[in-house]
C-alpha cells in the first residue's frame, strides 16, 4: 500500500513497541556525548603533565574535537538520513569507542589531538542520528513529550555530571579513565540499539550526496569554530583570526547559495526557514553561549577561589543538574502537551537569567548557600524546562527524510554556540581582570594583599562576564517568544517547513496554528 493510500484510508503504521527500550539506549549515547565534553576538560592539568603538552598546544586537547565534531555535523545528519539512522548511530558508537581508547592510551601529544579529532568525527555522526532517531520513533505528543523530557534533561544534565565524574576518575583514578570510561558506555549503548531499535520504513532520502555543500558548510563551520578558539588565545585583532571569520563568512554564504540551486542539498534551506525551526536554533545557540561560559567560570571561582577540589567542585554543580532534570520531565514534559512552546521557552530562559543575576553578586567571601546553590537551582530549572520543547520543536513538523539533517542543526547550534560562548566570554572575563588588578594593586602593600587584589579581580572578571551571558538569556528569550509562534502538539492544523507533498503531511506530527 502506498503513503496516499495509506494516508487516505486513515490508517498509519503502529508505534514501535520497542521504543522505549531504545530510548534508554540512545540516552545512554546522548549521555556519553555531552559528558565527554566536560569530562576532559577536569583532566585536561594532569594529562597536559604526563605527556609533556606544552601550554600553547593544551587547547588543541578541545580544539582538535571541537572542530571535528563542528565541522562535521551536517554531514553526518545527511550520512543518517543517507546510509539509515540506527546504522549511523551504531557506527558512530564504535568509532567513539576506537577513538576514547585511543586517547586513553595516548602516549604523546600527537596521539592526543589525533584521537580527540577522531572522536569528533564519530560523535558528528552519532549526535544527529541519536535525535533523529527519536523525531521518527516518537510520533504521539504526549510519548513525543516524555521522550524528549528524558533527552533534554541528559543533554542540559550531563555535562555538569561529566564535571562530578571527571573530578571522581582523576583524583582516585588517573586522567586516562575519563577517556576509558566512554568504552562500556559505548559497547552497551551500540548492542542494545542493534537489538531493540528499528527504524520506521520510508524514512530515508536516497538522494545523491551534495559534495560541494560537505566541502563548503565543513570548510566554513571549521573556520568559524577555529576563529572564536583562536580569539580566545589570540586575541580579537589578530590578523589569522580575523581571516578566519571572514573565510567562515564567506564560505558559509557560498554554502547557502550552493543550497539554493542544487537539486539535492546537503541542509534543504526548508529546515532553517520555517519561523519555528530558525527560532529555535537561534535562541538554543544564544542560551548555550551563556551556559558554556558559567560552566567554565563557575569551576574555575569553585577550584581557584574557593579552594574546592575536582570531586568537590562536581558536587557544587549537584543542584543545577537536579533543576535541569526537574524542569525538563515535570515542567517541560508535562507542560509540552497543554501550552504552546515559545510559553514554556520564554520563560525558561528568563528564570535561567535570573539565576544568572543571582551569581553576578559573587564576591571572594560569597557563601555557597546564600548564593550560589538558589542561583545554580534557578538556571538548571529554566534551562531544563527551555530546552525540553527546543529538542522536541526542532525536529517536529520536518519530513521524515530531513530528520537527521534538522537534527544535525541543533547540535550544531549548540556546537558553534559552545565555540561563541567560550571565547567571548573569556575575553570579557580577562579585560575585567586586567582592569582591575591594573586599578586595584597600587594600593596592595604586602604579599597577602597583592594575591587578594588578583582573587577579586578574577572574581570581578567572571561576574563581568555573567551580567554579559544573563543579557543573552534575556535575548534568547526574547527570540522565542516572538519568532516561535507554533501552537500546542495535538491539534488538528499542521505547520512546518512549507512544502505541501503528501510525504511531508503524512509524516508530520500535527501543530496547531496559533
Amino acid at each position: 500500500m502506498s503513503q496516499s493510500a495509506v494516508k487516505a484510508s486513515g490508517v498509519a503504521d503502529a508505534p514501535d513497541a520497542g521504543r522505549w527500550k531504545a530510548l534508554v539506549f540512545i540516552a545512554l549515547a546522548q549521555l556519553m556525548v555531552v559528558l565527554d565534553a566536560t569530562i576532559v576538560n577536569i583532566a585536561l592539568p594532569s594529562a597536559q603533565q604526563d605527556l609533556g603538552i606544552s601550554d600553547g598546544n593544551r587547547q588543541w586537547v578541545v580544539t582538535a574535537y571541537a572542530l571535528a565534531f563542528g565541522g562535521l555535523l551536517l554531514f553526518g545528519g545527511r550520512i543518517a538520513d543517507l546510509w539509515g539512522r540506527k546504522r549511523t548511530f551504531v557506527t558512530g558508537l564504535a568509532g567513539f569507542a576506537v577513538a576514547s581508547a585511543l586517547g586513553g592510551a595516548a602516549t604523546n601529544e600527537a596521539m592526543m589531538f589525533g584521537s580527540r579529532a577522531l572522536q569528533g568525527v564519530f560523535g558528528a555522526l552519532l549526535a544527529p542520528a541519536a535525535l533523529s532517531l527519536l523525531a521518527v520513533m516518537f510520533t504521539d505528543a504526549k510519548e513525543r513529550a516524555k521522550a524528549f523530557g528524558i533527552y533534554g534533561a541528559i543533554a542540559g544534565g550531563g555535562g555538569a555530571v561529566g564535571l562530578i565524574l571527571g573530578g571522581f576518575l582523576t583524583e582516585y583514578l588517573n586522567w586516562r579513565w575519563t577517556f576509558f570510561v566512554n568504552i562500556p558506555f559505548a559497547i552497551v549503548a551500540a548492542a542494545g540499539a542493534y537489538l531493540v531499535i528499528r527504524e520506521p520504513k520510508g524514512g530515508r532520502n536516497r538522494s545523491p550526496l551534495d559534495i560541494p555543500g560537505v566541502i563548503l558548510s565543513t570548510l566554513g563551520l571549521v573556520a568559524l569554530v577555529y576563529g572564536f578558539t583562536r580569539a580566545e588565545s589570540n586575541g580579537w585583532s589578530d590578523a589569522v583570526t580575523i581571516g578566519m571569520f571572514v573565510g567562515s563568512a564567506v564560505l558559509l554564504l557560498a554554502f547557502v547559495l550552493v543550497e539554493s540551486r542544487v537539486k539535492a542539498p546537503l541542509l534543504p534551506l526548508r529546515v532553517i526557514t520555517e519561523r519555528n525551526r530558525g527560532g529555535i536554533y537561534l535562541s538554543l545557540g544564544l542560551a548555550i553561549i551563556a551556559m558554556f561560559g558559567l560552566f567554565l567560570f563557575l569551576t574555575y571561582y569553585l577550584q581557584i577561589v574557593k579552594g574546592y577540589t575536582p570531586v568537590k567542585t562536581g558536587f557544587a554543580f549537584l543542584p543545577m543538574i537536579a533543576g535541569m532534570i526537574t524542569g525538563s520531565t515535570q515542567i517541560g514534559a508535562r507542560l509540552m502537551t497543554r501550552v504552546a512552546p515559545r510559553l514554556l521557552m520564554g520563560p525558561g530562559f528568563l528564570v535561567a537569567a535570573v539565576g544568572m543575576l543571582f551569581l553576578t553578586q559573587l564576591e571572594v567571601d560569597t557563601s555557597y548557600a546564600g548564593v550560589l546553590l538558589p542561583g545554580m537551582l534557578l538556571l538548571g530549572l529554566g534551562m531544563g524546562t527551555a530546552f525540553m520543547p527546543a529538542m522536541s520543536m526542532a525536529t517536529m513538523g520536518v519530513e521524515a527524510r530531513d530528520a537527521g539533517v534538522a537534527s544535525a542543526m541543533v547540535n550544531t547550534s549548540q556546537q558553534v554556540g559552545g565555540a561563541i560562548g567560550t571565547a567571548l566570554l573569556n575575553t570579557i572575563a580577562a579585560s575585567a581582570t586586567t582592569s582591575y588588578i591594573a586599578d586595584h594593586m597600587g594600593g596592595a602593600a604586602s604579599r597577602s594583599q597583592q594575591q587578594l587584589v588578583q582573587l577579586e579581580g578574577q572574581v570581578q572578571g567572571y561576574t563581568s562576564a555573567i551580567w554579559f551571558a544573563v543579557g543573552i538569556l534575556v535575548v534568547a528569550a526574547a527570540i522565542a517568544l516572538t519568532l516561535i509562534n507554533a501552537g500546542r502538539p495535538g491539534g488538528g492544523a499542521v505547520t512546518g517547513s512549507g512544502a505541501g507533498d503528501e510525504a511531508e503531511d503524512e509524516l508530520r506530527v500535527p501543530v496547531v496554528a496559533h
